[in-house]
């Protein structure tokens, strides 16, 4: 898991919205992998056949840690590599996620105050 959570972190929140999409749209196969690139953004399906080598990744680590367990890892690693706390925050806001999951996120990256 920690060498996924290294590239999915590396290419940020495209990557957050492909295991995002893949673990919310109900759809398996094909139909997942064809929706998920096509909601990447800027690149549609074009842009997304760059992550085709990561989405059977992004699947198995799925089914072996879950969704909140990838998030906060990733989130976690793009936090270690300087991103600033601000837009991490933002970002997560705004991810069709959990009210729930959302918190968990933003407890993990918000420092504690003693």
């Amino acid at each position: 898991m920690d060498e996924f959570v290294r590239k999915a972190a590396g290419l940020g929140f495209p990557m957050i919205i492909l295991l995002i999409t893949m673990a919310t749209t109900g759809l398996t196969g094909a139909a997942a992998i064809t929706a998920s690139l096509a909601l990447l953004g800027p690149g549609g399906m074009i842009g997304g056949i760059v992550f085709l080598g990561l989405i059977g990744l992004a699947a198995d680590m799925l089914s072996k840690f879950g969704l909140e367990a990838l998030l906060v890892a990733i989130y976690k690693e793009r936090q270690k590599n300087g991103e600033p706390l601000e837009r991490l925050l933002r970002e997560i806001q705004g991810i069709p996620i959990s009210g729930d999951l959302k918190r968990k996120l933003r407890e993990v990256l918000t420092p504690q105050r003693a």
